[in-house]
């Protein structure tokens, strides 16, 4: 018997409500990361740039949580994924462009993100899969608050309160991309190439 008759399929984008509602939401968030960037950089209503941040980080929440309802789809697959990176990578960088904070750990966790993502894709093309981790989505919340944290108008006397934020973050963020790179090593181990 193929390995494809015991695998379940996987839709490209999926008809079911929930799948639907997910996947808008996760492209929702893809289109909003850039405006969220140039709100950043533009120094708008910083209140107004701080709400949008908040949402667009509840709306991974709520696109998990419906995903979890539906089959898994392979647009919600590609598009979850990059838009928590392109939120974080690009509303982060933005930050440091206009708050002077930190230079390295944007540009850490960036070399992580573009580095797992295409070490995943990598094995996929081989057809073997790493999945995404618990401590995946962790390290995207921990982000989450650290960017959150850099637009509080609450601390903006407090600056080095982001600048720690931020190096916990590049702590997951380091710590996850570890054990993919590690799940990679048993996937090979495990599955052979094919």
């Amino acid at each position: 018997m193929s390995d494809s008759a015991t695998e379940p399929r996987m839709d490209l984008i999926g008809l079911n409500r929930y799948a639907m509602a997910a996947n808008g939401l996760s492209l929702g968030r893809l289109i909003f990361a850039p405006i969220l960037a140039l709100l950043i950089l533009e120094r708008n209503p910083w209140w107004i740039t701080f709400a949008l941040g908040w949402v667009l980080g509840a709306t991974d929440l709520f696109d998990g949580q419906l995903a979890r309802k539906a089959t898994p789809t392979k647009f919600g697959a590609f598009v979850d994924p990059l838009a928590d990176k392109a939120v974080v990578l690009l509303a982060g960088f933005a930050i440091v462009s206009y708050r002077s904070h930190w230079l390295i750990p944007m540009i850490l966790i960036a070399i992580r993100e573009i580095g797992i993502q295409s070490y995943r894709t990598f094995y996929a093309r081989r057809g073997l899969s790493i999945p995404a981790r618990k401590s995946a989505k962790y390290k995207t919340f921990v982000q989450g608050l650290a960017i959150a944290a850099a637009m509080c108008p609450w601390l903006s006397g407090a600056e080095w309160v982001a600048d720690v934020a931020l190096w916990v973050a590049v702590a997951f963020t380091l710590v996850t991309g570890a054990q993919y790179i590690l799940d990679g090593q048993g996937a090979l181990r495990d599955g052979g190439s094919r």
